[in-house]
């Protein structure tokens, strides 16, 4: 497992030292996340907590790629164009699930029989994946909620921060006495 915890932690900290104009999640967030999935492995926590953090930097990645391609200008052969297309956002989706789901299921992290939760009958991987997916995105929107009824301002330091990682300790306990 310890050959697991670089790879995992070196793309997010990479992404989070290039600077950006404006980010939709924050970098500390998605590095808290991706730390938070290295690290779970690493201690041999229950793979339902592992995926909720695992889930909760796909989203952080959609999150930014959108964010990213809206203020993308591109520029071929003297023209400047734009990616804008309807279904962007599920075409975004698509290729983080692939590239996330795809590898650890052909290296039988995931789909693994051992590994299906009794009550559910899936992956505990894959349930944890798609569980802090939605738990992640519903701060993140929370957030901006939020931030969008105060007038465009936080109501506290770092809530860009709290709202997203938040939810997914709450729910991180949660799982941690289900799966107990």
């Amino acid at each position: 497992m310890k050959k697991l915890i670089f790879p995992s932690l070196l793309i997010p900290a990479i992404a989070a030292i290039v600077p950006l104009t404006a980010s939709a999640v924050c970098p500390v967030c998605t590095v808290a996340a991706a730390g938070g999935v290295g690290l779970s492995r690493y201690l041999g926590i229950d793979d339902a907590i592992t995926g909720l953090w695992l889930g909760g930097v796909t989203v952080s990645f959609i999150m930014w790629t959108e964010n990213w391609l809206d203020q993308k200008t591109f520029r071929r052969k003297g023209k400047e164009f734009t990616i804008r297309f309807k279904g962007r956002i599920y075409a975004d989706i698509l290729i983080y699930v692939l590239l996330i789901i795809l590898p650890l299921y052909t290296a039988g992290i995931m789909g693994h029989p051992d590994n299906a939760m009794a009550f559910f009958g899936i992956d505990k991987l894959l349930f944890g994946v798609i569980n802090g997916a939605v738990t992640f995105w519903f701060g993140a929107s929370l957030y901006e909620y939020l931030k969008a009824r105060n007038g465009g301002h936080a109501y506290f330091p770092f809530q860009k921060v709290v709202m997203p990682i938040l939810p997914l300790i709450i729910v991180s306990i949660i799982f941690y006495f289900l799966t107990k």
